[in-house]
């Protein structure tokens, strides 16, 4: 994989909002991180200021907002101020020959998945991390923490808790995922994700468990699954249940029964999703997954 040159002191990075409209002043925390504590100068994105119904602009608004950042040799790391939806519309009409000559760090997640996806495709690491627009919220400070050391060149260790339902064993390979919905989405498009023999990794929110268990039967169907090297389930949070009669699955169950064929190492509940805690995850970088009785380790070769 190709790897983007890391930050220094004193270097250009863009902000802009890919998918959905974010409310200005809710940056306010996250550019002045930005600015005065990493020392770095921030270009902003058109689309830190603009609207079109739930989106940050019009289709042709965010590609060329992005488009011009990919395009900018000074510009070393290009931040999502947030995710929503949106980013899979605009992908196909981006062009990425500037972005191979000066390749940079893409940052963000949720919706921000598909755009991880695409650049594996292209054989180039990114960042799936926290985003501007949560820099400041409570409990975000470790989050921010591996950001920041991922994005300088730092190594990235991991240690956590075990889980019940953790599988015992150990694994290395490339690190790919994120969010469930939007991997299953990019099923049968150019920016499908390979997951042979990599460490993938899931997270959502929001979604309704039988829509989970959708999900995870096109994982299932689409070979995604079969021939992991290991897994590492995220948070699921704010879930949803029907009304009436109740889906009787959580969300870790319902994934463990759909990895259960399988012999690779299992990891669940790992700090990576929409929760405050949400740890960068290197997309395309290798690494060691180790899964014990004692607990976890996850840590990136360098």
């Amino acid at each position: 994989m190709n790897r983007p040159p890391f930050l220094q002191t004193g270097d250009c990075v863009g902000v802009l909002a890919l998918a959905s409209q974010v409310p200005y002043a809710t940056l306010k925390e996250g550019l002045r991180i930005l600015r005065e504590d990493w020392k770095l100068e921030v270009i902003e994105g058109k689309t830190l200021h603009t609207s079109y119904h739930q989106f940050s602009g019009t289709d042709e608004e965010r590609r060329q907002d992005f488009q011009q950042m990919l395009d900018d040799p000074r510009i070393k790391v290009i931040f999502s101020a947030r995710g929503g939806y949106g980013s899979s519309k605009i992908i196909d009409k981006l062009s990425f020959r500037k972005f191979k000559k000066y390749p940079k760090w893409i940052v963000g997640f949720s919706d921000i998945t598909a755009v991880h996806a695409h650049l594996h495709k292209l054989g180039f690491e990114s960042l799936h991390a926290t985003m501007p627009k949560l820099f400041g919220q409570d409990g975000a400070v470790f989050a921010l923490q591996t950001l920041r050391k991922a994005l300088y060149g730092e190594n990235l260790r991991y240690e956590i808790a075990s889980h019940p339902f953790n599988r015992i064993g150990s694994a290395s390979g490339q690190v790919v995922g994120g969010n469930l919905c939007l991997l299953a989405h990019l099923i049968g498009s150019r920016s499908e994700l390979d997951t042979r023999g990599k460490i993938l990794f899931l997270e959502d929110v929001e979604e309704y468990y039988y829509n989970l268990d959708r999900m995870m039967v096109q994982l299932q169907r689409a070979g995604k699954l079969s021939q992991l090297a290991g897994l590492v389930v995220g948070q699921f949070t704010d879930l949803k249940d029907n009304e009436a009669i109740k889906f009787g699955k959580s969300a870790y169950e319902i994934i463990a029964e759909y990895v259960a064929p399988y012999d690779y190492p299992v990891c669940f509940d790992f700090p990576v999703g929409h929760v405050a805690d949400n740890r960068a995850m290197i997309v395309g970088r290798q690494a060691q997954l180790s899964v014990t009785h004692e607990g976890v380790q996850l840590f990136y070769f360098h």
